[in-house]
């Protein structure tokens, strides 16, 4: 149950540094798909692992971290290496990874992100190269150009299950996430090891009880969980905080959730 009501006496900026301080610290990580990226040091790894295990981050948080080790177990634990020399190619297409993401889609997330780093010495100089900082809604900016090359290294084929292919729509939950890991640098969760996107470009990973709390928060008055709600419920939130507005995501996570 969403707590909608604010306490009396308290504003809702009050409220939300509050909640977002309560749940955004180390301990977080222990139980949350950041702890995967956050296990290696090259930023190529990171970047990787970042994508891989938000891309499976949704229903039983137990079953994603469960699966999330089995990618890395079939990586060997060293990702950029196993997404360089293909050695997922051997893997069955019909092998399931995680509820409906199997071996077919893990193959066609790697190829694409072994071309980009063919290229690129990183996802971030990716991102940089083609200006992604300079645009107003720089994630679907960003999955925009990645999905071209994905689709370029799977036969012209696009796979949703990897990256949406609805961006005029699309909340973006997933790699909204991957980028608050990859972006926000206050060192307590997120890894701030990125420079091509500042914080204050991030946007909420909206999902529905994100999409609830906002709601009953007065953050937006939207029903829809898509990305005209994420960039209200976004701008919202820096009106309160424009340097680091996805802060507040540990907030809204938080809301209605019992204190671990």
């Amino acid at each position: 149950m969403v707590r909608a009501m604010i306490p009396a006496g308290e504003n809702l900026k009050k409220l939300l540094d509050r909640e977002a301080t309560r749940i955004n610290v180390p301990e977080f990580a222990q139980s949350d798909p950041v702890q995967f990226p956050r296990r290696f040091g090259k930023l190529q790894d990171i970047e990787i692992v970042s994508l891989l295990s938000a891309t499976i981050a949704w229903g039983n948080r137990k079953m994603i971290c469960n699966n999330c080790n089995r990618m890395l177990d079939l990586m060997q634990h060293e990702p950029l290496a196993y997404v360089m020399d293909g050695a997922y190619e051997t893997l069955p297409d019909d092998m399931n990874l995680h509820r409906t993401f199997f071996a077919r889609n893990f193959k066609y997330m790697l190829r694409g992100l072994r071309s980009i780093y063919s290229a690129h010495g990183s996802l971030n100089d990716f991102a940089t190269h083609h200006h992604v900082g300079d645009d107003a809604t720089p994630s679907w900016q960003l999955v925009a150009l990645m999905q071209h090359k994905f689709s370029q290294a799977n036969g012209g084929m696009l796979d949703s299950r990897t990256l949406p292919t609805h961006l005029d729509d699309t909340a973006l939950k997933r790699i909204n996430m991957a980028l608050r890991w990859l972006v926000r640098d206050d060192g307590i969760v997120d890894m701030g090891v990125w420079n091509a996107i500042k914080p204050s470009q991030l946007f909420i990973p909206l999902d529905v009880h994100v999409g609830n709390t906002a709601r009953s928060l007065g953050l937006t008055t939207r029903r829809a969980n898509d990305r005209k709600t994420v960039i209200e419920i976004t701008q919202a939130l820096r009106t309160m905080r424009p340097e680091d507005p996805i802060f507040y995501d540990y907030a809204l996570f938080g809301l209605g959730i019992e204190s671990k």
